[in-house]
């Protein structure tokens, strides 16, 4: 049954603007339309890039977009991308300490991600638009996803313009089990048999799709905090089996290719471009199932990619290439049974 309605949910989801009935008023209004919004923050931008290997510390800043200003708290946040070896600009963390009204695009958005575009050079906008199309393909495959809102973004120290780029918006993982029914599952290290059979053999095979190894659903460097680079979603807080992991973070994945990504080094592989199957044996009963929608999505997963505002034809193309060796892997059950099944864990 869970099997029937995931693949009703994610046609629907696929499908751009008609909505399930039980996700219609709930997403909240920034995630509500999938146009680029517009907006100029101002603040100590200097300052905030200039110490964010060092500190997260919130600075004081305004936002404006959709006719709105509103008054945040703007600070550095992440790991590898708070290096400046890997960034000179960090992504960003945007707090409104005051709520928002209800006519506000940023109504019920307490703290919200903002993915930034790293460095100046023009490439890495690529970067961050393909990065962006990794979420929205996991958005095509399943509602059980974080939704994201492409920005255009003027950043302003003092009076002066520091520059004008393109990042996006995630949803929180709190939005999104209110938007599914659900609620985030805050615990440390579980056992691979605290998950959902389909929805943890979906999640590691969309990880293998896109090349990307830097991720753990069921613990975290904190063996306190579960999990790396995933959200948990259970039927209560307190839920401890029939677990969902939520995806995040994909810059160090092979199809989104950042320059400063590396892999996985207990892997022991050499390239970011070199995928590896990091799915649970127990759970490759559903495995092929799941591979049958993968290739039965493939044309909506296409369209996506096509479909992002700005990313130009050569990030297109090589995304569609890197895809397709995927889809090389997995074009038949034999095949899934030869370059998956056997490498599971």
């Amino acid at each position: 049954m869970k099997r029937l309605a995931s693949f009703v949910l994610a046609w629907i989801f696929a499908c751009g603007p008609v909505q399930a009935q039980d996700d219609r008023g709930k997403v909240t209004p920034l995630f509500a339309e999938s146009n680029p919004v517009e907006l100029t923050i101002k603040g100590p931008i200097r300052q905030i890039a200039r110490s964010a290997e060092r500190s997260t510390e919130p600075r004081k800043a305004r936002i404006e977009a959709a006719g709105e200003v509103h008054d945040i708290e703007l600070s550095a946040r992440g790991v590898s991308r708070r290096k400046r070896e890997n960034c000179r600009f960090p992504p960003l963390r945007i707090a409104f300490p005051a709520k928002t009204g209800k006519a506000s695009l940023f109504h019920k958005q307490s703290r919200i991600k903002l993915v930034t575009h790293c460095r100046n050079q023009g490439s890495f906008d690529q970067v961050v638009l393909r990065e962006y199309a990794a979420y929205r393909i996991y958005n095509v495959i399943t509602p059980e996803s974080l939704k994201v809102r492409l920005a255009r973004i003027t950043y302003v120290d003092g009076d002066q313009v520091i520059a004008s780029r393109p990042g996006f918006f995630i949803e929180d993982a709190d939005d999104a089990a209110r938007r599914l029914g659900s609620k985030e599952v805050d615990i440390g290290s579980i056992p691979s048999s605290a998950l959902e059979p389909e929805d943890a053999a979906r999640f590691a095979l969309f990880q293998y799709m896109i090349g990307n190894t830097d991720w753990a659903m069921i613990t975290g460097p904190d063996p306190a905090d579960c999990c790396h680079n995933a959200k948990l979603l259970g039927e209560r807080k307190d839920a401890r089996a029939s677990l969902t992991p939520v995806p995040y973070d994909f810059d160090n994945s092979g199809l989104v290719g950042a320059p400063y990504a590396a892999p996985n080094p207990i892997l022991k592989v050499k390239s970011i471009k070199t995928r590896v199957y990091r799915g649970f044996c127990r759970h490759n009963s559903h495995v092929q199932a799941t591979s049958d929608r993968f290739r039965a999505l493939w044309p909506a997963i296409e369209a996506e990619i096509r479909a992002v505002p700005d990313l130009d034809a050569r990030s297109v193309q090589t995304m569609l290439n890197y895809l397709g060796g995927f889809y090389r892997d997995v074009e038949d059950r034999g095949a899934v049974e030869r370059n998956i099944l056997g490498r599971c864990r």
